[in-house]
């Protein structure tokens, strides 16, 4: 039944989106200038026969690839630095907090003036985009760590390099695999919104020139490479994070149970019937 819901929820959206568009309704929204569900599929089916719309996305998934493995890289380094040394949170958090707010698409003047190459420019600001979600995260999830076995392998005679890689990163496992989905989501936003300021190949660089052309299909087009780009690296990161987490025990499944099988329920507890108290002789003092 959720399979069949999760299937018609999207038919339903693109039938009202044909219904809308095609009737050219015009009331608080404007939906004569959108193109129809028909228009933007036949603008899909010629775009990916183009050698031009697979070089876009082969550049776009090689910038969020490698700013987003840096920026897993060096968001668990530092926020398990930051959660577990006073020095490095003396240093470096002062520096995340005043950062982090800025947004990373902010950073396109700092990118154009410090790197030498547009390429390394965009591939900086994904990487900076996804930076800190992770980092925070993982800060987060190695101080909600309990100390408890942390002291026992410390008491066995482990080193602290044991307990970093037995205990600490094992443990934060599910915190770190939660900051790197909302990184890649961020890391998506950041690429497409460079591409289309300062880029020259990319799928937001495209979206953007269909824009400028008054290429409304192609627009959507890109807009629906996107959201399929962004769906399937998030669901790669989140079953990556299932396995590789495989060992936590897992919530049971909510509802009540299907047809053809019976719901467990407890064993009702043994009736305890009241025993009489019988008075304990007393005993003699030990002389």
């Amino acid at each position: 039944m959720r399979r069949l819901v999760r299937i018609a929820s999207p038919l339903a959206a693109l039938g009202l989106w044909q219904l809308l568009t095609s009737l050219d309704v015009n009331l608080w929204l404007r939906f004569e200038q959108f193109p129809t569900v028909v228009e933007v599929a036949s603008a899909f089916a010629d775009r990916v026969g183009t050698e031009a719309y697979w070089q876009d996305l082969g550049h776009s998934l090689r910038r969020i690839t490698v700013g987003f493995l840096l920026a897993a890289v060096l968001g668990v380094a530092a926020g398990t630095a930051v959660a577990r040394s006073r020095w490095a949170a003396d240093v470096l958090g002062p520096l995340v907090e005043v950062v982090r707010p800025v947004p990373a698409i902010a950073l396109v003047p700092v990118a154009i003036l410090l790197l030498p190459t547009n390429e390394q420019g965009i591939v900086f600001i994904t990487c900076a985009a996804a930076l800190f979600p992770v980092l925070v995260s993982t800060r987060h999830a190695v101080r909600a760590l309990s100390p408890v076995w942390e002291e026992a392998v410390l008491t066995m005679g482990g080193s602290r390099a044991r307990v970093l890689f037995s205990v600490v990163l094992p443990g934060a496992l599910p915190g770190i695999f939660g900051g790197l989905s909302v990184g890649i989501g961020v890391s998506w936003i950041c690429v497409i919104s460079a591409e289309m300021i300062s880029g020259e190949y990319g799928v937001g660089y495209r979206t953007w020139q269909d824009y400028t052309v008054v290429d409304y299909p192609g627009v959507f087009v890109g807009m629906a490479t996107i959201g399929a780009l962004g769906w399937l690296t998030s669901t790669t990161v989140e079953m990556l994070g299932r396995r590789v987490t495989s060992w936590l025990p897992r919530p049971a499944e909510r509802g009540g149970a299907g047809p053809g099988r019976a719901a467990a329920s407890p064993a009702p507890a043994p009736a305890r019937t009241p025993s009489r108290s019988v008075p304990l002789p007393e005993k003699e003092p030990v002389p």
